[in-house]
């Protein structure tokens, strides 16, 4: 099998599993970090999630950090 779609194969599991465990994500506080910027206006509201984007990018590294290690 090609190194492309081992790729793509493991593309789909993940947006499987997501897709599964997403009921249970959206009841968590991921998104609505202390650090998150929200600012609320008569007309307009505006969201910049740092702290979720800091969360989300340590997560995502060590995952890729021990595949990398085992590959």
């Amino acid at each position: 099998m090609s190194t492309i779609s081992k790729v793509l194969i493991g593309i789909g599991i993940i947006c499987i599993v997501v897709g599964l465990l997403w009921p249970l994500l959206s009841k968590t506080s991921i998104g609505r970090l202390p650090g998150d910027i929200l600012i609320k206006r008569e007309n307009s509201t505006f969201y910049f999630p740092i702290m979720t984007s800091i969360v989300v990018s340590i997560v995502l590294s060590l995952i890729l950090f021990l595949f990398g290690r085992f590959r």
